[in-house]
């Protein structure tokens, strides 16, 4: 593991998906899962959203298509709520789902609308 890039990430991590979010993922984790948490740090947020050349708004819109394309509920609810903390507003996000509404099929749309409605109303909760 690059110690710098996995410091980068999680810098990154944190700031998008809640510090309590990932604290609590790497508490939780055993010796079966921390090697995930480690690479999802390091990989993901480090090595590719520590990149320049997209900034923190534009790569939150593209996983929030892809992420729906992909039908994993789970994350996309993560990522609405970092989304918006990265700029996205929610008329941003409901063009995003009619777009994936369109390439993927209604079923993706009408899945990631339900999705993300629950994510504002956790928001609107103090979640």
């Amino acid at each position: 593991m690059d110690q710098k890039t996995f410091d980068i990430g999680l810098e990154i991590r944190k700031s998008v998906l809640g510090a309590e979010f990932v604290e609590k993922s790497f508490a939780s984790a055993d010796d079966f899962n921390r090697p995930m948490q480690e690479l999802t740090t390091e990989y993901c947020w480090g090595a590719v959203w520590g990149r320049d050349t997209l900034d923190r708004k534009t790569r939150s819109l593209l996983n929030l298509a892809m992420i729906s394309a992909l039908n994993r509920p789970h994350e996309l609810k993560m990522h609405v709520k970092g989304a918006l903390k990265n700029g996205v507003s929610k008329d941003e996000i409901r063009e995003v789902f009619l777009q994936v509404a369109i390439y993927c099929g209604i079923p993706a749309g009408v899945d990631s609308f339900r999705i993300a409605r629950e994510a504002f109303a956790d928001i609107d909760a103090g979640n």
